[in-house]
């Protein structure tokens, strides 16, 4: 059988802020697909582009598996390779460009080369495979080695041909996740990640996929590879991946990478009680929607399976944005939902967006408000970000410029015409992340004037942080009210 020497686009060395966040996740969605290769009967490698100082490291690899296919396959549970950042492009396509040098045959599957096949083709790809794409890669590959030139057949796939690109009809995505053998961890040099999340954080993360899909229709939201359709694994099948890493790697912690955790009827009941019956110890990370998270049985269900901390898509705290951007849900939920949580035991995070489309200073004012009220246990704030696919896109495509995509997840660059200008959000993203810390430092301070026997460290160290945070907020606030005033 032919030899297939699969990696990724992602390194984390060419994006700076999360290089200095410490939080590697390994590529599962390239795990995956190696691993159904391999089963395919195909022998099967990894370079593992994450800890790599740039594109070149793929040439001894290259020299010394011999591949007959180079393969491309970013991870599409990851929201960083979702976001489609250029420095991972112009990685991806020095890599093309290296691997046909040496006679590879070359396939590529992303969110970035789904969208934008013509480009990946025209710097030497031979194939680009769109969507979810181990079905149509094994496919693909099983049809080109045994001498096929005639791939109209296989869905899901764009290519060159007689000086024209050839676009095959879209693949149906998989039902039957349980199908998938589980993504192939041998092939990972888990020590970096481990060592890396050890030494920052104190302890070990690791991650899962149990989803495919989001059912909801958030505007803004791009689905190049999954899509708008749900489908889960059962519960019996993420504890046997489970039970494997815990045995191999002996994780602390899991961050479950779906779009929405446990969506389905019934499932978090299941998963609580296997993890129950396996005696599995460990703690892990979600993402879900303020409206999922208002039944108690469901909450306490996460809290006994291990769940420590809730990461909510919240966007804004004017309910005019939540409703242009389709968002489905109302403020209050979001309130609601916190409360619940944390009466769990369960943290709270909000993930923030500024800059939608007619966002006004009251609409952000609003979202500042319901930050600084509830004090989630972190936040992460991001300005509105148009990608191909989405219908925010469509309303702002005419407006882009030459940069249509982030260099790295730090860019945050407002690419399209509102009501304030680039600079202003990049320095609202400083102003509000001070603002939060200024006031999560008060809420210890209270805490300490009121119960001083009692509370913790941290919190004390929490309450310090006013010294730093105070000045930095006003300074902050300063500069935001200048560039609003200038216009710039």
């Amino acid at each position: 059988m032919k030899n297939i020497l699969f990696s990724h686009s992602y390194f984390l060395r060419l994006d700076p802020k999360q290089w200095k966040a410490a939080q590697p996740y390994a590529p599962l969605g390239t795990l995956y697909a190696a691993a159904v290769a391999r089963r395919e009967g195909y022998e099967v490698s990894l370079f593992d582009t994450m800890f790599s100082e740039g594109p070149d490291e793929i040439i001894m690899p290259i020299k010394e598996e011999s591949p007959d296919y180079f393969v491309i396959y970013d991870d599409g549970f990851n929201y960083l390779t979702k976001m489609c950042l250029s420095n991972m492009r112009e990685a991806a396509f020095h890599m093309i460009r290296i691997a046909k040098q040496f006679g590879c045959i070359v396939l590529v599957s992303s969110s970035d080369s789904s969208d934008h096949y013509e480009r990946y083709l025209n710097e030497g790809a031979d194939f680009v495979l769109i969507g979810e794409a181990e079905e149509t890669l094994v496919e693909l590959i099983n049809r080109h080695s045994a001498g096929s030139e005639d791939f109209t057949n296989v869905n899901g796939i764009a290519y060159s041909q007689n000086g024209g690109i050839v676009k095959t009809p879209g693949r149906k995505v998989m039902t039957n996740l349980d199908s998938l053998p589980l993504p192939a961890w041998d092939l990972v040099d888990i020590r970096p990640y481990q060592e890396m999340w050890q030494k920052r954080r104190g302890y070990f993360s690791m991650n899962i996929g149990t989803t495919r899909g989001c059912p909801f229709k958030c505007n803004w939201c791009a689905k190049p590879i999954y899509g708008n359709r749900y489908n889960s694994r059962s519960p019996a099948n993420v504890i046997e991946e489970l039970k494997y890493l815990k045995k191999q790697y002996d994780f602390d912690h899991i961050w479950f990478c779906d779009d929405i955790f446990g969506l389905k009827p019934r499932w978090l009941t299941e998963f609580s009680d296997l993890v129950t019956k396996e005696d599995l110890k460990f703690r892990f990370k979600i993402q879900s929607r303020a409206d999922l998270l208002l039944q108690e049985d469901n909450i306490r269900a996460l809290a006994r399976a291990g769940c420590n901390d809730v990461w909510i898509g919240a966007e804004s705290g004017s309910q005019k944005i939540l409703d242009a951007m389709d968002k489905g849900i109302r403020v209050e939920q979001i309130r609601e939902a916190l409360i619940l949580l944390r009466k769990n035991g369960i943290k709270t995070s909000f993930f923030i967006q500024f800059g939608y489309l007619g966002e006004t200073k009251a609409d952000i004012e609003q979202t500042i408000k319901m930050i600084n009220d509830l004090l989630p246990d972190d936040i992460g704030i991001s300005v509105s970000y148009p990608l191909p696919g989405t219908v925010f896109y469509e309303k702002v495509k005419s407006e882009l410029g030459l940069q249509k995509n982030w260099k790295d997840s730090d860019d945050l660059k407002l690419m399209f015409k509102n009501t304030y200008s680039a600079a202003f959000y990049k320095q609202l993203y400083r102003y509000v992340h001070r603002g939060y810390h200024l006031h999560q430092s008060l809420h210890s301070f209270k805490n300490l004037v009121a119960k001083p026997f009692s509370i913790s460290y941290k919190e004390v160290k929490t309450a310090l942080w006013f010294l730093y945070y105070f000045p930095a907020y006003h300074l902050a606030k300063s500069r935001l009210n200048s560039l609003e005033l200038n216009g710039s």
